[in-house]
């Protein structure tokens, strides 16, 4: 049995397997399937300051290796979540993430500033949401506005600060640099591809939204070029996500730089799917008689 452990941050995870924001909802639903408390940590469903009801259905579509999904970010608002989540939450044995939204920056601050004194151990900043006092443009489209939320939400967060990357950008470096250059203590990549789906027979769009992020073993490669060239660009931890479906992918990620991987749609395929990704980094490093999961970080080479 190798050892798993890593540290980010100066926080130590169990392991570098994370469930991905999204996808696994609170946390609640997957407690009935394994123990939650074996995961290196948990990225919880995002938060706004307000509730929101999301995107009229429908909001998944299937995709060949993947999904799509408009869900909207519907969620109860940050003071239900902190009422009756967060002391069940407090309870488990592993590192939280609370993934926030919003928009303005005045709506992410206030949620950042809402969650000092929580359990939440990490804040997650999701910058693929519309500035809606820009026109619409999502906060993570232009390293301006990635370097100005970055840096606004930090003087009101108490956790390390991760700001998710989106891939629906121009050069993905120059936007990890933005992050970096504003206060990040790290960076999450990859968040969903845009993309849409259409009823043939009815001529209409599948989703109610028209379009949405794809996710799913589909997008793995993008994400891990991705991942490789944040990683090189920036002095900050990684955290690498974006379809992966087995250990395998996750030690290619860690390869390219991941101080810790996400895990997101396969949850919704195989309820276990992050319990088995763990085993399946342990059975590689088994194989390859490394013994710790720290010596395969960022050894990619590249001639």
């Amino acid at each position: 049995m190798a050892d798993l452990r890593t540290s980010i941050c100066g926080v130590e995870f169990k392991n570098p397997v994370i469930a991905a924001s999204g996808c696994f909802g609170f946390g609640r639903e997957y407690s009935l399937y394994h123990d939650l408390s074996a995961l290196g940590g948990i990225a919880l469903k995002a938060v706004t300051l307000e509730e929101r009801k999301g995107n009229r259905p429908p909001r998944i579509a299937e995709t060949p290796s993947g999904i799509l999904n408009s869900v909207g970010l519907q969620n109860p608002g940050v003071d239900t979540f902190l009422q009756e989540e967060a002391g069940w939450l407090s309870s488990l044995d592993t590192v939280l993430f609370a993934n926030i939204a919003g928009s303005t920056v005045d709506e992410y601050c206030a949620v950042a500033e809402k969650l000092k004194n929580t359990p939440v151990d990490f804040l997650e900043l999701n910058i693929s949401c519309p500035n809606v006092r820009e026109g619409g443009a999502a906060f993570g489209a232009r390293p301006e506005t990635i370097f100005d939320v970055t840096k606004q939400v930090k003087k009101h967060s108490s956790q390390p600060l991760f700001v998710k990357l989106t891939p629906n950008t121009i050069d993905i470096k120059e936007n990890a640099k933005a992050a970096e250059e504003a206060g990040a203590d790290g960076i999450s990549l990859i968040n969903t591809l845009i993309g849409m789906a259409i009823d043939i027979n009815t001529r209409k769009p599948i989703l109610g939204n028209v379009i949405g992020g794809l996710s799913g073993p589909a997008i793995f490669p993008v994400a891990l070029r991705m991942v490789w060239q944040a990683a090189s660009a920036v002095q900050i931890p990684v955290i690498g996500m974006g379809g992966i479906a087995s250990g395998d992918d996750a030690v290619a990620m860690l390869m390219a730089g991941a101080s810790a991987v996400m895990v997101g749609t396969m949850n919704l395929v195989y309820p276990d799917a992050c319990p088995k990704v763990i085993a399946g980094i342990n059975s590689f490093l088994d194989r390859k008689n490394i013994t710790c999961v720290k010596d395969i970080i960022g050894t990619l080479e590249v001639s």
